[in-house]
C-alpha cells in the first residue's frame, strides 16, 4: 500500500478501527506503511482510544466500574471486572505455547477462561462442576485473545457462566461452567 495524505490515511484508520476495533497501533502501522507513533498521533487527533481502552469499551457496554488491583490469578491481563456480572482479560500468545503444528495449545484457553469465570464470581475458593468447552477455531502465536466472562444465573452458591474468547473479531473458544463457591466449606 503507497502512502496516503494525512487526512485520507485517518479517514481509513478510524473506518477500519470501527470494523475491526482489537487492531494494535504495530498493525495498524503496518498496515498504513508508517511508524507507530504516526498512528498514535493518529489515533489522538482523532480522539481514539488504546487498544486497552477500546477492549474494555465494545466488551463491557462501556461500564465505568473497574477494579485496579485484584488478589485474584488470572491468566492474561485483568481488563475489568464487575463482580457478581462479568469479567475481561486479555492474553497475548507467546511461540513457547504453540504445538508442533503452530497452534496454541487449547490448555491456555481453557486456563484463561477458568481463572476469568473465578474472577467474575469474585470468588478464589471455588470447583468447576461442569464444563462445557468448544474449540472453534485454531490460533497462532502473537495473538491478543480477549475474553468476556458473564454471569447468565445463580442459583444459591452455584454460579452459570459462560466465557468466549475471541481473536479480534472471530470467535474462536467458548465455554459454559456451573461453578460453585466452596469458600464456606474449606
Amino acid at each position: 500500500m503507497s502512502r496516503l495524505k494525512k487526512q485520507e490515511r485517518q479517514k481509513q484508520l478510524q473506518e477500519k478501527l470501527n470494523i475491526t476495533p482489537f487492531l494494535t497501533d504495530e498493525e495498524l502501522a503496518t498496515h498504513f506503511n508508517v511508524s507507530v507513533p504516526t498512528i498514535r498521533l493518529d489515533r489522538l487527533e482523532l480522539g481514539i482510544p488504546e487498544l486497552r481502552e477500546r477492549i474494555r469499551v465494545m466488551a463491557t457496554g462501556q461500564s465505568q466500574e473497574t477494579v485496579e488491583h485484584v488478589p485474584y490469578e488470572v491468566v492474561g491481563e485483568l481488563i475489568d471486572v464487575t463482580e457478581g456480572q462479568q469479567a475481561l482479560s486479555m492474553l497475548r500468545t507467546t511461540a513457547d505455547m504453540e504445538d508442533r503444528f503452530g497452534y496454541v495449545e487449547p490448555q491456555y484457553l481453557y486456563a484463561q477462561a477458568n481463572s476469568l469465570a473465578k474472577v467474575v464470581m469474585g470468588t478464589t475458593v471455588c470447583s468447576a462442576e461442569v464444563g462445557n468447552i468448544k474449540y472453534k477455531n485454531p490460533v497462532g502465536a502473537g495473538t491478543n485473545l480477549v475474553a468476556k466472562a458473564e454471569i447468565v444465573r445463580r442459583r444459591g452458591n452455584k454460579f452459570f457462566i459462560w466465557v468466549i474468547i475471541r481473536d479480534k473479531i472471530k470467535e474462536v473458544f467458548r465455554a459454559k461452567f456451573i461453578m460453585e463457591s466452596v469458600e464456606n466449606r474449606v
